[in-house]
């Protein structure tokens, strides 16, 4: 039996955080570069549980950057088990999922939990999910990649992120720019492969 993962769900940047204090937001994901200080703005947030992984967002070994790893998978997984797991599962509950722009991480970790609580739902529909959620999510390939492995998707959620990029890159065409200044030139290749 599937379960269904329907809570509210917000993905957002780090700008975007206070606006979404007066949500009843009750679960943070929260995704930080690793010397990003903590942030205040959940201070005003009411009672809520969070969890904070630090690692960069690039797809290929860089100096000085912590590169997305399975462990950070396994913890995104974690946090959605013990959502799952949680004894007040009939209480209205608001996920949030953030990183320091809302688009690559958080969206992959929003993928990410979305598959776990759905095993049985198409990739197709997961990443038309997350649009509705995102509109300008482009997951970190590396992060979907780990995934799809743990997740036993067999390439599904890789082969369904090579179609996304590609609808991105047609509607937003300013990606192709953007990832390749940041030395996303694989995600690239995948959009255009496809």
């Amino acid at each position: 039996m599937d379960l269904v993962f329907s809570p509210e769900l917000t993905v957002c940047g780090i700008h975007e955080l206070p606006a979404q204090s007066a949500r009843n937001v009750t679960h943070v994901l929260s995704i930080l570069d690793p010397d990003h200080p903590e942030l205040e703005a959940f201070e005003t947030y009411g009672k809520h549980s969070r969890t904070t992984l630090r690692f960069h967002d690039i797809i290929v070994a860089t100096q000085n950057q912590i590169m997305p790893a399975p462990e950070h998978v396994e913890a995104i997984l974690k946090f959605g088990s013990d959502y799952l797991a949680r004894e007040d599962r009939e209480a209205p509950s608001h996920v949030l999922v953030h990183c320091h722009m809302g688009v690559s991480r958080s969206t992959a970790a929003m993928l990410t939990l979305m598959a776990q609580a759905n095993p049985d739902e198409s990739a197709e529909s997961l990443f038309a999910r997350l649009v509705g959620i995102r509109p300008q999510a482009w997951p970190n390939s590396q992060m979907v990649g780990f995934a799809d492995e743990q997740l036993r998707r067999n390439g599904e959620l890789l082969n369904e992120l090579a179609r996304h990029c590609g609808r991105q890159i047609k509607h937003q065409p300013q990606f192709a720019d953007w990832m390749t200044r940041l030395n996303r030139h694989a995600e690239l290749a995948m959009a255009r492969s496809d």
